[in-house]
């Protein structure tokens, strides 16, 4: 019998998984919808830690048996940039924390979300970074603090 080499056979698959677009969910068509949330990483460290992976095996392992149940799963991934975190290791290492972000983003998905087989769909991939998602946080906090003296705008510059 042949020794398992992970180097080949991990990256068959999940170039047959991306390709066939297998963990892709239709959302306006399912018939059986499961949405399967799992906890959103924040990029303020040079990867992730086997805490995250320990979270998402659980939550993967659910995703899969529902599926196999008939349903339709939907597991989207999603990147939480903002906070204390990431702006303390940005300045840490004297790097832009727009830059920092980007590539702590692409290290996280490429190297070790995607390697780790989850059953993402990577076609809903969500960066808090975004402005086009950022804007609506933004706006919801100010809706809902401003006004109640618990927050306020100002102009200010950033270095």
């Amino acid at each position: 019998m042949d020794r398992y080499q992970p180097h080949v056979v991990e990256p068959h698959w999940q170039a047959v998984w991306q390709q066939s677009q297998l963990y892709e969910v239709d959302l306006e068509r399912a018939q059986r919808p499961f949405y399967n949330l799992m906890m959103f990483p924040y990029p303020s460290a040079e990867g992730l830690h086997v805490g995250n992976l320990y979270a998402f095996t659980g939550s993967d392992i659910y995703g899969r048996f529902t599926a196999m149940r008939g349903q339709d799963v939907f597991e989207p991934m999603a990147f939480d940039a903002f906070g204390i975190h990431s702006e303390n290791f940005a300045i840490q290492l004297g790097i832009h924390l727009r830059v920092l972000t980007a590539q702590n983003v692409e290290r996280f998905r490429e190297t070790q979300l995607k390697r780790s087989g989850c059953r993402i769909d990577w076609s809903h991939e969500v960066d808090t970074t975004d402005p086009r998602f950022y804007r609506w946080t933004q706006n919801l906090f100010h809706k809902n603090w401003t006004g109640h003296g618990a927050s306020w705008t100002m102009t200010a510059s950033l270095k």
